[in-house]
């Protein structure tokens, strides 16, 4: 197993990131650590029952920020004096501390994703990194697979998923890495188990376009022979189509695309809109910022809404 950075947490597990405190360590478990590192407040009490779902969600998300913040929680029925100080006045309460001082809070059971929202602002104010270093390493695998190097991005991809299991970007990276190496089984499988709560993300979708122009290409005819077709009768549009698919498959993108285009300019419904879907999909599977996709989805635009 690949090791990640780690900004300050004990490898070792949560013991050092999340604790119960009291009035008498309060100073010395938040306002002292928060000079440092944010430290989370959760005040909470065995009797509310929002508390018993935001909790272990706070302790998750905690300990997936590896160490870029620290979590307390304060039991207000046992610390009085502290709730009263800080203005408690329903819990579920939770403070975000920097520096001695609360710089973020919310109150009431939030989902997930604002939860990492709220751990996120308050890295940010501090200047860390709540991925543990993840971000990092996707950033290398990412430029592994540009050289060439599959294998080894498939291993540091699956190496950040042994970390964060529902890390969309490595859930991607490691669909794509495996199509490079021509296993498009095992990229198919990766696809149809992908955790339900990032099936849907960008990533997923990307990978997802990938493996269809991955299939596509398996049975793409030989560009030669489609070219030969296309001149002998040049207005017909599954030799086209054919052909667009093909030259994608070959590598040569930007052809493929500005043929397709083509095809919607002559019969923007052919085929039950196929050129679209296909340019679509191609767009999906290259990176947001591409040119080809970007000019290519400005020249779709155009062209649907004249």
């Amino acid at each position: 197993m690949l090791e990640f950075g780690n900004t300050g947490a004990s490898a070792g597990g949560s013991s050092d990131l999340i604790k119960d405190t009291n009035e008498a360590n309060f100073m010395a478990d938040v306002v002292d650590v928060s000079q440092e590192v944010p430290v989370i407040v959760d005040f909470w009490a065995p009797w509310c029952g929002p508390c018993k779902t935001l909790g272990p969600a706070l302790e998750k998300a905690v300990t997936e920020a590896r160490g870029a913040v620290r979590m307390v929680k304060v039991d207000i029925d046992q610390n009085q004096q502290i709730a009263a100080q800080l203005r408690i006045q329903s819990v579920p309460t939770v403070y975000g501390f920097y520096k001695g001082q609360p710089i973020d809070g919310f109150q009431g059971a939030v989902s997930p994703s604002e939860i990492k929202a709220f751990i996120d602002r308050l890295v940010a104010a501090s200047g860390g990194d709540a991925s543990g270093g993840l971000d990092e390493a996707i950033e290398a695998a990412e430029q592994m697979l540009t050289e060439g190097a599959a294998v080894d991005a498939a291993q540091t991809f699956a190496a950040i998923l042994g970390e964060d299991p529902a890390n969309a970007a490595a859930y991607g990276g490691l669909i794509r890495a495996h199509l490079a190496m021509d296993e498009v089984e095992q990229a198919q499988a990766l696809l149809d188990n992908a955790p339900a709560e990032i099936a849907s993300a960008p990533e997923i979708e990307a990978a997802r376009a990938q493996l269809e122009l991955a299939q596509q290409a398996a049975s793409a005819g030989p560009v030669t022979e489609l070219r030969a077709r296309l001149a002998e009768n040049p207005g017909d549009l599954q030799v086209q189509f054919d052909l667009a698919i093909a030259l994608h498959a070959s590598g040569q993108v930007q052809e493929a695309v500005d043929l397709l285009l083509d095809i919607f300019r002559q019969d923007r419904e052919w085929n039950d809109g196929a050129a679209k879907t296909q340019l679509f999909t191609i767009f999906d599977a290259l990176k947001p910022q591409d040119p080809i996709a970007l000019n290519g989805r400005r020249k779709l635009s155009s062209m649907i809404f004249t």
